[in-house]
C-alpha cells in the first residue's frame, strides 16, 4: 500500500514546482543538523563558502543551502527521515527573488506602515512577514524587532498572504549598508531635524523613549564592530524618527554619548549620523 505524502513534503512540492526553493524544519523550527559526511563541516560547509547556492549533498543539509526547487531531491530517500520529523516547511527568500521582512513586534509593524510601500504580508506567531520582489543581504536586528531574511537565509512557510508583491524599497535595503567615508563633513553637533515632512508614528511619547533607550543599549552592548554599530544604530533611529520632526538635541546627544562610551570620536559619530542622512535622503 502507499504511504501518504507527509503534509510539510506536501506543501514543499507544491512550492518547489512554483520555483521557491524548500528545506524541512525540525522541533524548534530550525534546519535540520548536518549528516555524517558533512558532520562539523568537513566538506567545507555551503554557508561557509558565503555562496548563496544550493548545498549539493544528498541531505537536507547546511540550514539554509539545503533549500531546493528540485522534486526528485525532496522524495528522495535520504531526505525521507527528515520529512517525517519536520514540523514545518522552511524556504530560501533570495533564491526565489524575494526578500522577507520579518516584523517581530507592534511597534515593528507601525514603524513599516509608516515608512514603507505596501506589499504582501503574513501573519505569524507574534507580527508579520512582509514579502517584497527582490534579493538583498540578510541581516538580524536592523531596527528593533525587524529582521531582513533574503539570501543566505530562510524564513518559515506561513501560508501566501494577502495583498501584491510590491518592489523591493531603497529604505529597506539602506539598513544593511555599512557606511562611507565622509572625510570633510562637519564636526559640530547635527542638532535634531526641523520641519519632518512625514507622518508621526509616535503615538505616545513612551514609543520614542524606548526606540531611543533600545539604541542606546544596542551600542553599549557592541561587543566588536563598534564602528558599524553605531552607524547602523543611527540609521535604524533616523529611519523610523527622521522625517517627523520629533528628535531633539538631548536625544541625539544621548545616541552620542553611547557610542563615545564605547571609545568612538565626536568627528566619527558626526561622520555616521551624516552618512545616514544622506543614505535616507534628509
Amino acid at each position: 500500500m502507499t504511504q501518504p505524502t507527509p503534509y510539510p513534503q506536501h506543501t514543499a512540492l507544491s512550492l518547489a514546482a512554483s520555483g521557491v526553493p524548500v528545506l524541512p524544519l525540525r522541533r524548534g523550527k530550525v534546519p535540520f543538523g548536518n549528516c555524517t559526511m558533512c558532520a562539523d563541516n568537513a566538506c567545507g560547509g555551503r554557508p561557509n563558502m558565503k555562496v548563496p547556492g544550493p548545498c549539493r549533498c544528498p541531505a537536507p543539509c547546511h540550514g539554509w543551502a539545503a533549500a531546493t526547487t528540485e522534486s526528485a531531491v525532496i522524495v528522495a530517500p535520504t531526505w525521507a527521515a527528515a520529512w517525517r520529523q519536520a514540523v514545518c516547511v522552511a524556504y530560501h527568500p533570495g533564491g526565489a527573488g524575494l526578500t522577507v521582512l520579518d516584523l517581530d513586534d507592534a511597534d515593528a509593524i507601525v514603524w513599516a506602515r509608516t515608512t514603507l510601500p505596501a506589499t504582501r504580508t503574513v501573519p505569524t506567531t507574534r507580527g508579520e512577514h512582509w514579502i517584497y520582489r527582490g534579493a538583498m543581504t540578510s541581516r538580524n536586528g536592523v531596527l528593533p524587532g525587524v529582521d531582513i531574511k533574503s539570501t543566505m537565509a530562510y524564513a518559515r512557510w506561513l501560508g501566501s498572504g494577502t495583498g501584491t508583491i510590491a518592489a523591493l524599497p531603497d529604505a529597506v535595503g539602506a539598513l544593511v549598508k555599512e557606511p562611507s567615508p565622509a572625510p570633510r563633513a562637519s564636526q559640530t553637533f547635527p542638532g535634531p531635524l526641523r520641519g519632518g515632512r512625514g507622518e508621526c508614528p509616535h503615538r505616545t511619547p513612551v514609543f520614542l523613549e524606548r526606540g531611543i533607550a533600545m539604541a542606546e543599549q544596542r551600542i553599549t552592548e557592541a561587543s566588536s564592530a563598534v564602528h558599524a554599530t553605531v552607524y547602523r544604530t543611527f540609521l535604524a533611529v533616523l529611519s523610523m524618527h527622521g522625517r517627523c520632526g520629533c528628535l531633539t538635541d538631548t536625544h541625539v546627544a544621548r545616541l552620542f554619548t553611547a557610542a563615545q562610551s564605547k571609545g568612538e570620536t565626536a568627528r566619527h559619530c558626526t561622520d555616521a549620523w551624516t552618512n545616514a542622512l544622506t543614505t535616507l535622503g534628509l
